[in-house]
């Protein structure tokens, strides 16, 4: 599975490429972040620290269709634990109803040293300054005998069309060998494009909560990335190139764990 989650990424790395065609779109970025857990119901607490490097790129398929990419790549090491690597990819296949894209995807990633599938569907609704998103999500890790589901949404605001801003929720049911429990999540954000160029700068915060272990997990996050295909991060958003950034899911639960 390793080797699918790499090939994903490095498809949506090197669709920058110049020799792509024009019409694709998309972004690569690196983001460092830091991580405080903390689960008073086991006594335990951690901080990490780590990077991710991740691309996504939109391809048109005919007229009507486009097919995106995403892959991350990301590195954590903390005190308690050796260092870690983790591989995920997506493949989204989505459609315009005029202002409305709708999308179904599926994917795989690393989570506590297992291998967890996912799928689901998105729906994005463009507005002239908004981008609303709804998003289901089901994952299940079969050596761990998991399965969950997760609904959530995200709404991302253009102060100007290289200028988002975002904010999102998502509320998780986790069946895990029987015994189930419920988590949730809500994260902001925002990227800025410096004029005049294809760099540009993001921030981010996620705080999640897994009830039943009264277990919180804070992430902070900044970043670079590097546009590509042309158009402000608006028209990248809309031609479907930043579905990965709005996909919902648990595996960040796992993740820490």
């Amino acid at each position: 599975m390793k080797t699918l989650l790499l090939a994903t990424a490095a498809v949506a790395a090197f669709a920058a490429a110049p020799a792509m065609a024009q019409d694709v779109v998309g972004s690569a970025g690196i983001t460092l972040n830091h991580t405080q857990f903390e689960a008073s119901g086991l006594g335990v607490e951690a901080d990490t620290d780590g990077f991710a490097i991740d691309a996504g790129v939109a391809i048109p398929v005919g007229e009507a269709w486009t097919v995106t990419l995403d892959g991350v790549f990301g590195y954590t090491a903390n005190e308690q634990t050796a260092n870690d690597t983790a591989f995920s990819g997506r493949v989204h296949g989505s459609t315009l109803f005029g202002d409305t894209r709708v999308a179904g995807f599926i994917g795989g990633a690393e989570a506590a040293d297992e291998q967890l599938w996912s799928g689901g569907a998105q729906v994005q609704q463009y507005m002239d300054k908004v981008t609303l998103t709804g998003s289901v999500a089901y994952e299940t890790i079969d050596e761990f005998d998991v399965d969950a589901w997760t609904v959530g949404g995200d709404a991302a605001y253009f102060i100007n069309p290289d200028f988002r801003v975002n904010a999102g929720a998502a509320w998780t049911t986790i069946d895990f060998s029987g015994f189930e429990t419920d988590a949730w999540q809500a994260n902001i954000g925002g990227e800025y494009r410096v004029p005049n160029s294809d760099l540009s700068v993001t921030a981010g915060f996620n705080h999640a909560e897994l009830e039943d272990a009264d277990a919180t997990i804070d992430t902070f996050m900044v970043g670079v990335r590097i546009s590509f295909g042309g158009g402000t991060l608006q028209s990248r958003e809309r031609a479907g190139a930043d579905l990965g950034r709005t996909v919902v899911g648990a595996g960040s639960f796992a993740g820490a764990l």
